[in-house]
């Protein structure tokens, strides 16, 4: 479907499995920079222990060289130059390391998905590659290169030509302070590449952010089949719904005929009362219904002789008042005791004339 079509903003669900699935947005650019960054203050801060390395290893070279020249490839040589590599890089590789997962982490949240590390052949494919190549995404990757290029071709130029004069004087200078002028002039260039290349990199974290969220929108349908697949079909829902009304309704009218009486507002409202006071304190209403559910109840009662009356004000008390199975409210007490009792009399009376 064409994205022009997707008008809403992606579910919580969605998002969900966009996070399962390792599809979190995220700026290399935000990596690249805290590595450089990292690089350049360790180096700086290491480059007195690189100097001493480096020349400790030069003078052990000249040494064994002045004793015996063939030593010069030694394997103590070589165990030599490996220590002053160890201790000249793997502090800066260590750093830049810990850094790159760190900063790629916390723009991630740390999310660890195996969805992503299953292959995938759609990224395999030539045709998928070269519209990527041409898509909104391949063309800012376009721009951010040809930035950085002229960038570094800038900055590089313009220390050249600002330190000129200083570069010429070093021949005539001791060597320790042209060494010192040179790591001058080049931590002064990679902290200016690196707070251009920071500026890029905030450029390219919003759009990037931009792009994974309009990546994720949805079109009215998906957000409708979602629904439906979280909420479940409202069709069955309904069927479910009906079923189990109705289910509920034979129950009830289950315990119609162990009622003492019901009370009805003529056709279009009707509750039984059953009062037992081994089981419960007060009547209980064992069934009740509107309109065409009232008669049922109505014509079940009478086809198991349960008495009936006709109270409009307590048919509808009760029935708004009371569920079934549910004793009655305290205030409807004595309104319903005088119909029990007006319904036992009835009944003694009825058992002494048959008799």
């Amino acid at each position: 479907m064409a994205n022009d079509d997707k008008t809403e903003q992606p579910t919580p669900k969605r998002m969900r499995e966009a996070r399962e699935e390792g599809n979190i947005f995220q700026s290399r650019d935000i990596v690249t920079v805290a590595v450089l960054l990292a690089a350049t203050l360790v180096l700086r801060g290491r480059i007195g222990g690189i100097r001493t390395a480096l020349r400790a290893f030069l003078m052990e070279i000249l040494q064994d060289m002045k004793q015996d020249p063939s030593t010069v490839l030694s394997s103590h040589l070589a165990i030599s130059l490996l220590r002053a590599a160890a201790v000249s890089a793997l502090p800066i590789a260590l750093a830049v390391a810990v850094i790159e997962i760190v900063s790629a982490g916390i723009q991630t949240r740390f999310n660890f998905a195996k969805k992503a590390l299953r292959p995938k052949f759609s990224r395999m494919n030539p045709i998928n590659g070269f519209r990527r190549l041409f898509s909104l995404r391949g063309i800012m990757e376009l721009l951010k290169n040809l930035a950085k290029v002229i960038i570094l071709t800038v900055f590089v130029w313009m220390t050249l030509r600002s330190d000129s004069y200083a570069i010429a004087q070093m021949i005539d200078i001791p060597t320790a302070e042209s060494e010192k002028m040179l790591f001058r002039m080049i931590f002064g260039l990679m902290l200016r590449i690196t707070a251009a290349f920071a500026v890029i990199a905030a450029v390219d974290w919003a759009f990037q952010k931009r792009q994974h969220r309009k990546d994720l929108m949805m079109t009215k349908q998906e957000v409708k089949d979602e629904y439906k697949q979280e909420e479940g079909n409202p069709e069955i829902k309904g069927r479910i719904k009906r079923k189990q009304r109705e289910i509920s309704q034979r129950r009830m009218m289950q315990q119609v005929p162990e009622a003492d009486v019901i009370v009805r507002n003529p056709t279009h409202v009707a509750v039984a009362l059953k009062y037992d006071p081994n089981i419960s304190g007060a009547p209980v209403v064992v069934a009740k219904g509107l309109d065409y559910l009232a008669l049922r109840i109505v014509r079940t009662g009478e086809q198991h002789k349960v008495p009936w009356i006709e109270n409009k004000v307590l048919a509808r008390g009760l029935y708004a008042s009371c569920e079934v199975n549910q004793e009655i409210p305290a205030e409807y007490y004595s309104a319903v005791a005088e119909l029990l009792v007006y319904i036992y009399r009835q009944e003694k009376r009825e058992d002494i004339f048959n008799s």
